[in-house]
């Protein structure tokens, strides 16, 4: 108990040196509201007005045997929660986790993070945090990577790791390694296939999650881990995939369902630490590895060309712990995420065959034969593809919202809400809404394309497409996007344009709960899809 307890302290302790700097400023402004004489914010109404969900229900109705949200998962509590107590609301916080105000309306998603600040706060990953900062604290040693810190820290890490990862032209040096992994995973997949039914087995998201490692471990150790051959059926991965899984289900029900976790080491946390362990081992053998590689090679004079530098190579210049964290990162948070998105893409283009073959005409200008290589040329001129790919991510959003620290008072649903109030923005509703998107139900990427008779430069003639660019922000928004959006978006678009290149893609089974809503949400049904060749 003492443990626990003492182990909740360092927590709030570190926290509070975090953002020590920006609560102050919080508070200041907060003290200024009285003087705040602005229209919108004098016609506001008081804070204190917000409606509240009764704490005492609430934790009822989560925890208790019987509870009205004890069984569902995320994404049908926050819908029910939606239904209980309005688009906008107040929870307390319980057992130690934060209180937050809870929005589904897409107005204020914009207000929260037009006033976000330079070190945007995100609340949440509590659990990563403690791993990071307690119980490995002497491996991290302060750098904690771009999910779990805040504030000055966080910021010095993302301007090292930015120029690397974010800018366009650093990611489309990784084409030719990306491809010749996306070969394997074709030849898998006809390997794998059932030779009279030509389906996968159900377990097909393990393929998937291999391709996905394979993909990030070219762009972050320039190195294949040879996931997708057989001989490496039995590598250290599996363990990995495995972890990962535990993390994202464990680390939901600790942060946003009521759990004693912050004053006592409850088994749930016992069992996420020692998934985050088993994470931090496997990565860093292969970080490790790829260290010594490259030592060994400056030592024999090898100089590679910039187009051959992986990741953590080019960040090793700069600063050796930020490399080994962020490649760990990148091989951490590169395969679930990625893998749920790309089941999504595969499920939609499957059940509307139509859009599929649209989609394969482009992609049959990109690659004209089954082996062409992707060039960068070719490659900025796939609109209908990078509209599939944002559609499907609409009709099977990864997560359930995000959340921010206001760090100036702000109007939100016509309240006044003080800076350093936590905010929960929770889009779902309105992603399948028709308010937003007229055909809310159907699958159409068309919605994301311009219109031929669009104005230059204009904002996009088109009436499926939402006239609120805040509702689908599926990378996040601000300085605090996605650091992997550049990796993961070419990841997607040459892994599924080799696939349909190659195969036209069936798959004849129900989509009913196709996902299990998690951190992230993740595949939940077999994923039996049916690969038949295509001619050359």
């Amino acid at each position: 108990m003492l443990k626990g307890r003492i182990g909740l302290y360092i927590i709030q302790s570190q926290r509070a040196a975090f953002f020590s700097t920006s609560q102050q400023r919080w508070q200041t402004n907060a003290a200024a509201a009285e003087t705040r004489d602005d229209p919108e914010w004098l016609q506001a109404k008081p804070f204190e007005e917000i409606p509240r969900a009764n704490m005492l229900s609430l934790f009822a109705k989560i925890a208790l045997p019987g509870g009205k949200y004890k069984n569902l998962e995320l994404m049908e509590m926050f819908k029910a929660m939606r239904e209980d107590y309005g688009d906008v609301f107040f929870m307390g916080g319980m057992l130690g986790s934060p209180a937050f105000l809870m929005t589904h309306n897409p107005k204020d998603f914009e207000v929260v993070f037009r006033n976000e600040g330079v070190w945007p706060f995100r609340p949440g990953s509590d659990t990563l945090r403690y791993h990071r900062t307690v119980h490995r604290k002497d491996f991290f040693q302060g750098v904690e990577g771009v999910i779990p810190s805040q504030g000055k820290p966080w910021g010095d890490f993302r301007s090292i790791v930015n120029p690397v990862l974010m800018q366009p032209k650093n990611v489309r040096l990784y084409f030719k390694k990306m491809s010749q992994v996306n070969q394997a995973f074709v030849q898998r997949i006809k390997n794998i296939r059932d030779p009279s039914t030509q389906e996968v087995p159900g377990d097909f998201i393990d393929t998937i999650n291999r391709w996905t490692l394979e993909s990030v471990s070219v762009v972050a150790l320039d190195k294949q881990l040879g996931l997708l051959t057989e001989e490496g059926k039995d590598s250290e991965a599996i363990k990995l995939f495995k972890h990962l899984e535990d993390f994202f289900v464990l680390s939901a029900d600790l942060e946003m369902k009521p759990s004693l976790w912050r004053y006592i080491k409850t088994p749930k946390l016992k069992k996420m630490l020692a998934a985050m362990d088993g994470l931090q081992d496997i990565t860093l053998a292969y970080v490790e590895e790829a260290i010594q590689r490259l030592e060994n090679e400056a030592k024999e004079g090898v100089v590679r060309p910039e187009n051959e530098q992986s990741v953590l190579e080019k960040l090793l210049k700069v600063d050796k712990k930020v490399a080994t964290v962020m490649a760990m990162d990148m091989l951490m948070a590169g395969v679930d995420t990625t893998s749920s998105t790309f089941t999504a893409l595969l499920l939609c283009l499957a059940k509307n065959p139509e859009k599929q073959e649209k989609l394969r005409e482009e992609v049959m200008k990109v690659l004209p034969e089954k082996d062409s290589e992707f060039t960068e040329a070719s490659m900025k001129n796939v609109p209908y593809l990078r509209a599939c790919i944002k559609e499907s991510q609409r009709i099977y959003p990864l997560v359930v919202g995000n959340a921010r620290g206001l760090s100036r008072d702000s109007v939100v649903s016509g309240y006044r809400v003080p800076a350093g109030t936590y905010v929960s923005m929770v889009p779902i509703g309105s992603l399948t809404s028709e308010e937003y998107f007229p055909k809310a139900s159907d699958f159409l990427p068309e919605r994301w394309l311009r219109n031929a008779n669009d104005s230059a430069g204009g904002c996009p003639a088109n009436d499926l497409k939402t006239k609120n660019p805040f509702v689908f922000l599926p990378f996040g928004f601000g300085p605090r996007m996605c650091v992997g959006k550049r990796i993961v978006e070419m990841e997607l678009e040459l892994g599924i344009a080799r696939l349909l290149r190659h195969f036209s893609v069936e798959f004849n089974h129900s989509t009913k709960n196709a996902f299990r809503s998690a951190l992230v949400n993740l595949p939940n049904i077999p994923l039996k899809f049916k690969f038949t060749d295509l001619p050359n």
